[in-house]
């Protein structure tokens, strides 16, 4: 684990773990406006699961949306998850998706 990385992919809209040059993981999103950024799906791949990689793509991704000025809207379940098990981190960031 310690040789993963978490890269931005804005050309692939994703954020992503790298491997040396194996991308294990991935969290997807879409630009819906100038001021957010809405995270659709988040996979990491089964050779790499159980390792809290996906945790730290997550955490990596939220920390450089909030580092840009942007909002964070979770419609991945697993970003969704996340941030109700980190409250607080992202609150004052975050606009949950319609029920």
């Amino acid at each position: 684990m310690a040789d993963i990385t978490v890269v931005h992919a804005p050309e692939q809209s994703r954020y992503e773990l790298r491997d040396g040059d194996v991308v294990p993981g991935f969290a997807e999103y879409l630009l819906p406006d100038d001021g957010h950024v809405d995270f659709t799906h988040t996979e990491v791949s089964g050779d790499y699961a159980g390792q809290g990689l996906a945790g730290k793509l997550i955490e990596f991704a939220l920390a450089d949306v909030q580092a840009q000025g942007k909002r964070i809207i979770p419609h991945c379940p697993f970003v969704q998850g996340w941030l109700r098990k980190h409250p607080g981190l992202y609150d004052d960031i975050t606009d949950w998706p319609d029920a």
